[in-house]
């Protein structure tokens, strides 16, 4: 199956100058794919993966710093790189923000990086943390921070367990088919909860040494601080749980805790049972790190296995060293960065004879293929696994967006491959297919990790006053799936694929675009529906792609290329708006590649000559983020902006989401897009 668009009918009508052989522009292109794809070689590594660094905020740093301090860890020689990472990363006017050149710092992040620092033995007075302190004041002070924040300063005795959110452990006894069980909660936010419900019951205090605390933020005295919780959210259910909040914080001070031990002692073997070969939990920071705090407060000592597995993890992919800085990543994507950029090679036309290393990125993709039964199991019953995780060692979350791009690189791959990997390829598909249908949600959908994901009275828990605690399908990656199952030859009189379409369009905003839950934002969520919707057979004449392709080609700049900045997740009038970047580019074109039309043939071009124009070192540069790990809105789902979003308690600075710079994004979806662009214009 031909995997780029072949719509070239009428490609006389377009006047711009065609991307043949003898074409500048094709020589160009040429050139650019040859540069990038000896950029890929040099960065394969020996394994044969592809990996690049995962940029979040400075709350994985300051988190560390605290957690060290609390794990009484005094010696870590990657102490003073953290430190300088945290420092190089504060904004000119004090504070920290979530993505790169956000409209304002965020006071989360702000709060936790000057609690690192001063925990650190910077004096009040130091210049970096007196401008923090300025900013922080200036912005509302302590009374704004979210509740994980209100946790890590409870951990270091600057702020009182009693108005931070009660976590009972006693959650983990809920059986999975009654309400309110551990597995209504998203993969992420379940692999959280349960160590920090066990921190939550002990209420340990680790105190940051005299002369470091943190009396300066409470201008007024500790004594006249308002601790409490803001009431944003009105009606039954926030009314509901505010008073069960109460009630907890009673029982938690109550001598009569009737199987609070028992409970522990199951969230411990939770814990221990969902540690990852690498050390670490989850394939994300926040489970890491709260677990190892968990264990320790149990009396687990530092030297013992599971611990010293989980601090060393650190010590390995999971850091990474900047110009003498050392940053700590929230996850890590060998997997999705592998398979994404396996796709960019076949793209490009590439063979196992003209890229030699495709033979150990496949070999290594087949290995890492999960076939253990994770958590999703408890709810999905009667399938074997067949997913592949967003990370290297990640058995009890494979991811569904990880495991769409394996199977579309591995149709793909099968009709090339040596015939020592055909059995092994077949197997993979095969097995990777029944648990993708499997996976369906109930209204066509598709989400990350789980399936119907979705109880929204969970984000009406004080608690969950961060990111996103829910993991419903998303239109981007219901794309994904479409375009699997497109390749393995279902079509749109298939069940599975028509509920998909359904909801897709249905998802669909007036002016053409689709929301990006995972990838900023409307240009990624719109990048990954066409091809899905082209591969099954839709009709990409239909008068609603149509205006899918006019909406692309109007928010085109006028030197060819597009961006779109993190701030249209709280504004509309930002959706494609913000500085260009190679990637986003690269959604677009392959946007409109999708849809074929060559009224908009003009368009490509222009964008592909951005392309070719903004190489250099044989990669691309981008340092925006243009990854999304949750958008902020708590329910995990796109929302309509007319609703009232002061509710929401963030702006366009993001305070409640959480931003990604993917560092190899910048290079395989450009290198996708142009690939796909020189088959487009050579039929």
């Amino acid at each position: 199956m031909n995997y780029t668009c072949n719509l070239r009918d009428a490609a006389e009508a377009s006047d711009a100058p065609e991307l043949t052989e003898a074409s500048p522009i094709r020589s160009t292109v040429d050139g650019t794919i040859g540069e990038a794809l000896e950029w890929l070689k040099d960065e394969q590594q020996k394994d044969g993966f592809w990996v690049g660094m995962l940029e979040s905020n400075s709350c994985m740093e300051a988190q560390w710093v605290l957690g060290m301090h609390f794990l009484g860890i005094k010696d870590d020689p990657k102490h003073e790189g953290v430190l300088r990472a945290i420092l190089r990363e504060q904004r000119e006017d004090g504070s920290w923000e979530v993505f790169h050149h956000a409209p304002m710092g965020d006071i989360n992040t702000t709060v936790e990086c000057y609690a690192a620092l001063r925990c650190s033995g910077y004096a009040a007075d130091a210049a970096p943390v007196r401008k923090a302190r300025e900013w922080i004041l200036s912005h509302g002070g302590l009374r704004k921070i979210r509740n994980f924040t209100r946790i890590w300063l409870s951990l270091i005795g600057e702020w009182p367990w009693e108005h931070t959110p009660a976590v009972p452990p006693e959650l983990i006894c809920v059986p999975v088919g009654a309400p309110f069980n551990l597995y209504w909660f998203a993969s992420w936010a379940r692999a959280t909860i349960v160590p920090l419900a066990v921190v939550s019951a002990r209420t340990p205090v680790r105190p940051l040494p005299e002369g470091c605390r943190l009396d300066e933020l409470f201008p007024g005295g500790r004594e006249k601080f308002d601790y409490s919780m803001p009431k944003r959210l009105k009606g039954f259910w926030p009314t509901f749980f505010r008073f069960g909040e109460k009630m907890l914080h009673a029982y938690m001070k109550s001598s009569w805790k009737p199987g609070r031990e028992e409970a522990i002692k199951l969230c411990l073997e939770w814990i221990i049972k969902h540690q990852d070969a690498d050390g670490a939990w989850g394939g994300i920071q926040p489970p890491w790190i709260y677990s190892l705090m968990a264990l320790h407060v149990e009396g687990y000592p530092l030297s013992h296995a599971v611990m010293h597995r989980g601090l060393d993890a650190w010590n390995h992919h999971w850091s990474y060293e900047r110009n003498g800085a050392i940053y700590l990543q929230a996850s890590e994507s060998p997997v999705w960065d592998t398979v994404l950029t396996m796709q960019a090679l076949l793209d490009c036309g590439e063979t196992f004879e003209t890229f030699p290393g495709l033979a150990p990125a496949l070999d290594w993709v087949l290995e890492h293929q999960i076939l253990v039964k994770g958590d999703w199991a408890l709810t999905v019953k009667g399938v074997e696994c067949g997913g592949w995780a967003f990370e290297r060692a990640n058995l009890y979350y494979p991811d569904l967006d990880d495991t769409a791009v394996a199977l579309i690189v591995l149709v793909r791959i099968l009709k090339i491959a040596p015939k020592e990997f055909h059995r092994r390829i077949e197997r993979a598909i095969l097995r990777a297919e029944v648990w993708v249908k499997a996976m369906q949600s109930s209204n066509g959908g598709w989400a990350a990790f789980d399936k119907d994901n979705d109880k929204w009275v969970l984000t009406r828990i004080p608690f969950c006053d961060f990111g996103e605690v829910l993991d419903p399908p998303s239109a981007d990656l219901t794309g994904h799936k479409l375009e699997a199952l497109g390749l393995m030859g279902y079509t749109l009189k298939d069940t599975v694929v028509k509920a998909a379409v359904d909801f897709v369009m249905s998802e669909q905003e007036p002016e053409g675009s689709w929301f990006g839950r995972w990838g900023v934002n409307h240009l990624y969520g719109t990048a990954l529906v066409l091809p899905g919707l082209r591969a099954v057979g839709f009709d990409m004449n239909d008068p609603r792609i149509q205006k899918t392709a006019a909406w692309l080609a109007s928010k085109q700049r006028e030197d060819g290329g597009w961006g779109e900045s993190c701030e249209s997740y709280m504004d509309d009038s930002m959706r494609a708006s913000g500085p260009n970047t190679p990637s986003q580019t690269a959604w677009a074109l392959i946007g409109l590649l999708a849809i074929g039309n060559p009224k908009y043939d003009a368009s490509i071009r222009r964008g592909v000559q951005w392309l070719t124009d903004h190489q250099h070192d044989r990669t691309w540069d981008e340092p925006y983020y243009v990854g999304c790990g949750f958008p902020g809105y708590g329910v995990g789902e796109r929302i309509s902006m007319n609703r009232d979003t002061a509710l929401l308690a963030q702006g366009r600075e993001l305070s409640r989401g959480f931003m990604i710079n993917y560092n190899m994004y910048r290079h395989y979806f450009p290198l996708q897009a142009l690939g796909r662009a020189r088959d487009y214009f050579s039929e």
